[in-house]
């Protein structure tokens, strides 16, 4: 029995060692996996710290980079406003020197024209009272009528010296200038002189009867009104005999006006609907017709390749006349005769007879811009890609500067000349033409000391013979001047009119 005990508290006491030692090696190992884990978190926190520590630096240098950059630009910045502020401070002061060294010298001209006037007036109240001493004594004359006289004299010699140096100074200006005086004539007169507008402006279209023009005008008179306000026409019913005149400067609005009365006539039916619809169509009509004329125009020329608006403008031409020559056919014969003249002298042919072709195409345009044609003219061409040697051609066939002038610009203002002044070319009605002649030498005869005046060269020069005992050398020349500002400030003329004053003196005697 005690051995049985013995052994059970032996088997006990091993059962609960046994549970012991497992116990304590269990929660051994629960200690150092917690460790672990503890370890594994940490050095998990320092990856991440020191990842965040690179990130943080990382970003750091990449601020400081671009603060140093912004730094740097704007030092440069800084610096390329001081070098230029330097530079305009150098121009300034550059400026100022030169105007210092202008007013120096001004004053010394000042100066030495005040010492000259100086000058003189001692000159001339010296010689003043030596002729008033002369003349005391020679001709025994009172002090008034001695100042009288002196008077006189100088009075002659001030407008004698102030000729002579007017001559100089137009002589010095001749010598001196760049290129002579720019002289604009205006493009209005070929379109719209008095003497020839009754012969440019009207169209005259003919009526089957005359019960027609009560129905062109229609009741109360809104057929005639619907058709002026549509067309931007004039239409005068009048006592002439089957006949109904359209009046406008404009030669295209006048074609259409004048196709859409002609077709109104035909069909009978004129109300105010009707009207606007026949307008609408003539319309279309005229501008497919202005685009035919203007190619087939241009092919006759020889001048491929121009843009669709450049055709439809020169097109418009057909219908513009000046003194009687019509335009689309002086730009295709300028054509022709620039391409001969260049080919003789060995210009570029293809520059001289496109220019030629376009010279005249600002005309079609100066109702819808301000300017001298040949200037609007280049300014519409260079738009559409014509190359810069026409434009200058077509600009320099009026306005051009002999310094920079090339031949082929010379070319182009000879074909244009020639076109125009051939024989037959252009006409104008003999009362127009004497009109103009006797008002060119009415208002040179106008002047004192002309003697006789004759208009010749068809009006493009006045030749002015004057009374040599009236007029000296020096007069003739400012009477030329005077004529020349008259007949610019009164008349109205195509081109331009050379006034040639004559002073003659003969002397005769009889051998017995």
């Amino acid at each position: 029995m005690d051995v049985m005990t013995i052994i059970v508290a032996l088997v006990a006491v091993a059962l609960g060692a046994g549970l012991g030692y497992y116990i304590l090696k269990r929660q051994s190992t629960r200690g150092q996996m917690h460790r672990a884990a503890v370890e594994e978190s940490a050095a998990e926190t320092r990856a991440a710290a020191e990842a965040e520590k690179k990130t943080i630096l990382l970003e750091a240098k990449e601020e400081a980079i671009r603060t140093l950059a912004n730094a740097e630009e704007d030092a440069r910045q800084l610096r390329l406003e001081v070098g230029a502020q330097e530079r305009r401070l150098r121009q300034k002061e550059e400026s100022l020197d030169r105007k210092a060294e202008e007013t120096e010298t001004r004053q010394r001209r000042l100066q030495q024209r005040e010492e000259e006037v100086e000058t003189r007036i001692r000159e001339v109240e010296h010689l003043r009272v030596e002729q008033v001493q002369a003349i005391e004594r020679v001709a025994a004359l009172t002090r008034d009528e001695a100042r009288t006289l002196l008077l006189q004299r100088v009075e002659e010699e001030v407008r004698t010296e102030a000729g002579r140096r007017a001559r100089v100074i137009e002589l010095e200006a001749r010598q001196q200038a760049e290129s002579q005086a720019r002289k604009i004539l205006s493009v209005a007169i070929q379109r719209y002189s008095r003497d020839t507008v009754g012969e440019i402006t009207t169209t005259v279209v003919p009526i089957p009867n005359e019960e027609m023009k009560g129905r062109i005008i229609g009741r109360e008179g809104r057929n005639i009104r619907a058709l002026e306000a549509v067309t931007g026409v004039d239409l005068i019913i009048d006592d002439t005999p089957d006949a109904v005149t359209l009046s406008c400067f404009d030669p295209v609005r006048r074609e259409i006006a004048r196709l859409a009365l002609t077709k109104l006539v035909q069909d009978g039916r004129i109300h105010p609907a009707r009207i606007e619809e026949i307008v609408a169509k003539s319309k279309q009509e005229i501008e497919q017709e202005i685009r035919e004329e203007g190619e087939a125009a241009a092919y006759e020329a020889g001048v491929p390749g121009l843009h669709p608006e450049i055709i439809k403008v020169v097109g418009r031409l057909k219908f513009r006349t000046s003194y009687g020559q019509n335009q689309l056919q002086h730009a295709v014969e300028a054509a022709h005769i620039g391409a001969m003249l260049a080919s003789e002298v060995g210009a570029d042919v293809n520059i001289v007879r496109r220019a030629s072709f376009l010279h005249d195409i600002g005309k079609v345009l100066t109702h819808e811009v301000e300017g001298p044609h040949h200037i609007i003219g280049a300014d519409f061409i260079r738009r559409f890609g014509e190359p810069k040697p026409i434009v200058q051609a077509v600009m320099g066939h009026h306005d051009h500067d002999p310094e920079h002038q090339s031949i082929e610009d010379v070319l182009v203002q000879a074909a244009d000349a020639a076109s125009g002044a051939r024989p037959g070319a252009r006409r104008e009605s003999v009362e127009n033409y004497v009109r103009r002649l006797e008002a060119l030498e009415e208002v040179a005869n106008s002047f004192e000391g002309v003697e006789k005046s004759f208009a010749i060269q068809a009006g493009r020069e006045v030749r002015i013979i004057v009374k040599p005992e009236q007029v000296d050398d020096l007069q003739a020349m400012r009477l030329a001047r005077d004529i020349v500002k008259k007949i610019e400030e009164t008349l109205q003329y195509p081109g331009q009119v050379k006034v040639t004053v004559v002073r003659e003196t003969r002397a005769v005697d009889y051998a017995r």
